[in-house]
Protein backbone atom coordinates (compact mmCIF):
# COMPACT_ATOMS: atom_id res chain seq x y z
CA UNK A 1 0.00 0.00 0.00
CA UNK A 2 1.39 3.39 -0.99
CA UNK A 3 1.87 5.99 1.71
CA UNK A 4 -0.07 9.20 1.42
CA UNK A 5 1.39 12.53 2.45
CA UNK A 6 -0.55 15.58 3.51
CA UNK A 7 -0.39 19.14 4.80
CA UNK A 8 -2.91 21.53 6.29
CA UNK A 9 -3.68 25.02 5.02
CA UNK A 10 -4.75 27.36 7.82
CA UNK A 11 -5.13 31.09 8.38
CA UNK A 12 -4.62 32.20 11.95
CA UNK A 13 -3.68 35.37 13.79
CA UNK A 14 -1.55 35.11 16.92
CA UNK A 15 -3.45 37.16 19.51
CA UNK A 16 -0.43 37.86 21.78
CA UNK A 17 1.31 39.48 18.81
CA UNK A 18 -1.80 41.56 18.07
CA UNK A 19 -1.90 42.64 21.73
CA UNK A 20 1.77 43.66 21.61
CA UNK A 21 1.25 45.58 18.35
CA UNK A 22 -1.79 47.39 19.81
CA UNK A 23 0.20 48.38 22.92
CA UNK A 24 3.07 49.68 20.77
CA UNK A 25 0.66 51.64 18.56
CA UNK A 26 -1.04 53.18 21.62
CA UNK A 27 2.34 54.26 22.94
CA UNK A 28 3.32 55.82 19.60
CA UNK A 29 -0.03 57.63 19.29
CA UNK A 30 0.44 59.02 22.81
CA UNK A 31 3.86 60.41 21.89
CA UNK A 32 3.12 61.81 18.44
CA UNK A 33 2.69 65.56 18.07
CA UNK A 34 -0.21 65.36 15.61
CA UNK A 35 -2.27 63.42 18.18
CA UNK A 36 -1.67 65.81 21.14
CA UNK A 37 -4.97 66.66 22.81
CA UNK A 38 -7.04 64.55 20.42
CA UNK A 39 -9.30 61.58 21.04
CA UNK A 40 -7.39 58.73 19.42
CA UNK A 41 -7.72 55.24 20.84
CA UNK A 42 -7.33 51.59 19.92
CA UNK A 43 -9.29 48.96 21.83
CA UNK A 44 -8.75 45.21 21.48
CA UNK A 45 -11.47 42.71 22.39
CA UNK A 46 -9.74 39.33 22.25
CA UNK A 47 -12.86 37.28 23.01
CA UNK A 48 -14.86 38.87 20.19
CA UNK A 49 -11.80 39.11 17.91
CA UNK A 50 -12.26 42.80 17.13
CA UNK A 51 -10.28 46.01 17.19
CA UNK A 52 -12.06 49.34 17.65
CA UNK A 53 -10.38 52.49 16.40
CA UNK A 54 -11.61 55.87 17.63
CA UNK A 55 -10.52 59.32 16.42
CA UNK A 56 -11.79 62.89 15.99
CA UNK A 57 -12.22 62.73 12.22
CA UNK A 58 -11.66 60.48 9.21
CA UNK A 59 -8.14 61.78 8.60
CA UNK A 60 -6.99 60.97 12.14
CA UNK A 61 -8.77 57.62 11.99
CA UNK A 62 -6.72 56.75 8.89
CA UNK A 63 -3.57 57.88 10.73
CA UNK A 64 -4.41 55.61 13.66
CA UNK A 65 -4.96 52.73 11.23
CA UNK A 66 -1.61 53.44 9.53
CA UNK A 67 0.23 53.41 12.87
CA UNK A 68 -1.49 50.17 13.92
CA UNK A 69 -0.93 48.54 10.53
CA UNK A 70 2.79 49.39 10.67
CA UNK A 71 3.10 47.81 14.11
CA UNK A 72 1.16 44.71 13.03
CA UNK A 73 3.38 44.21 9.98
CA UNK A 74 6.54 44.57 12.07
CA UNK A 75 5.26 41.83 14.38
CA UNK A 76 4.44 39.53 11.41
CA UNK A 77 0.68 39.66 11.91
CA UNK A 78 -1.15 39.16 8.57
CA UNK A 79 -3.08 42.36 7.83
CA UNK A 80 -4.98 40.53 5.07
CA UNK A 81 -6.97 38.75 7.78
CA UNK A 82 -8.42 42.00 9.10
CA UNK A 83 -11.72 43.16 7.69
CA UNK A 84 -12.37 46.87 8.20
CA UNK A 85 -15.95 47.79 8.92
CA UNK A 86 -17.79 50.99 8.09
CA UNK A 87 -16.95 54.25 9.80
CA UNK A 88 -19.51 55.03 12.46
CA UNK A 89 -20.05 58.58 13.74
CA UNK A 90 -20.06 58.47 17.52
CA UNK A 91 -20.57 60.85 20.46
CA UNK A 92 -18.62 64.08 20.70
CA UNK A 93 -18.12 64.42 16.93
CA UNK A 94 -15.71 61.49 16.87
CA UNK A 95 -15.54 58.56 14.46
CA UNK A 96 -15.26 54.83 15.20
CA UNK A 97 -14.34 51.87 13.06
CA UNK A 98 -14.54 48.21 14.02
CA UNK A 99 -11.98 45.83 12.51
CA UNK A 100 -12.78 42.11 12.62
CA UNK A 101 -9.91 39.66 13.01
CA UNK A 102 -10.41 36.61 10.75
CA UNK A 103 -9.40 33.41 12.54
CA UNK A 104 -9.41 30.32 10.33
CA UNK A 105 -10.32 30.00 6.68
CA UNK A 106 -13.88 31.14 5.84
CA UNK A 107 -15.94 28.53 4.00
CA UNK A 108 -16.05 30.62 0.79
CA UNK A 109 -12.23 30.86 0.69
CA UNK A 110 -11.90 27.14 1.50
CA UNK A 111 -14.18 26.28 -1.44
CA UNK A 112 -12.13 28.60 -3.65
CA UNK A 113 -8.89 26.84 -2.56
CA UNK A 114 -10.36 23.41 -3.37
CA UNK A 115 -11.67 24.65 -6.73
CA UNK A 116 -8.31 26.24 -7.57
CA UNK A 117 -6.48 22.97 -6.90
CA UNK A 118 -8.97 21.01 -9.03
CA UNK A 119 -8.59 23.52 -11.88
CA UNK A 120 -4.81 22.99 -11.82
CA UNK A 121 -5.42 19.28 -12.53
CA UNK A 122 -2.52 18.12 -10.37
CA UNK A 123 -2.32 14.33 -10.46
CA UNK A 124 -3.73 12.57 -7.41
CA UNK A 125 -3.92 15.72 -5.28
CA UNK A 126 -7.03 15.71 -3.09
CA UNK A 127 -8.27 18.66 -1.03
CA UNK A 128 -10.86 18.41 1.73
CA UNK A 129 -12.38 21.09 3.92
CA UNK A 130 -12.11 20.27 7.63
CA UNK A 131 -13.76 22.99 9.66
CA UNK A 132 -11.70 26.16 9.35
CA UNK A 133 -8.77 24.52 7.55
CA UNK A 134 -8.13 22.61 4.33
CA UNK A 135 -6.22 19.31 4.25
CA UNK A 136 -4.41 18.45 1.04
CA UNK A 137 -3.27 14.87 0.44
CA UNK A 138 -1.32 13.08 -2.27
CA UNK A 139 0.83 9.95 -2.63
CA UNK A 140 3.62 12.14 -4.06
CA UNK A 141 5.55 14.73 -2.04
CA UNK A 142 6.47 16.52 -5.27
CA UNK A 143 2.80 17.02 -6.15
CA UNK A 144 2.20 18.46 -2.68
CA UNK A 145 5.09 20.89 -3.18
CA UNK A 146 3.56 21.94 -6.50
CA UNK A 147 0.18 22.47 -4.84
CA UNK A 148 1.82 24.55 -2.10
CA UNK A 149 3.55 26.76 -4.69
CA UNK A 150 0.30 27.20 -6.61
CA UNK A 151 -1.53 28.26 -3.44
CA UNK A 152 1.21 30.76 -2.54
CA UNK A 153 1.04 32.28 -6.02
CA UNK A 154 -2.76 32.80 -5.95
CA UNK A 155 -4.43 35.52 -3.84
CA UNK A 156 -7.42 34.22 -1.86
CA UNK A 157 -7.92 37.42 0.16
CA UNK A 158 -6.48 35.90 3.34
CA UNK A 159 -2.98 34.99 4.51
CA UNK A 160 -2.36 31.26 4.24
CA UNK A 161 -0.12 29.21 6.51
CA UNK A 162 1.02 25.70 5.74
CA UNK A 163 1.64 23.21 8.49
CA UNK A 164 1.30 19.66 9.73
CA UNK A 165 3.32 18.40 6.77
CA UNK A 166 3.58 14.62 6.89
Amino acid sequence: MAATYSFDVTSNIEMPEVDNAVNQARKEIGQRFDFKGSIAAIELDQKAGTLTLTAEDDFKLESVWDVLQTRLIKRSVPVKNMKRGDRIPSAGSSVKQVITLQQGIPIEAAKEIVKHLKDLKLKKVQASIQGDQVRITSPSKDDLQGAMQALRAHDFGIALQFGNYR
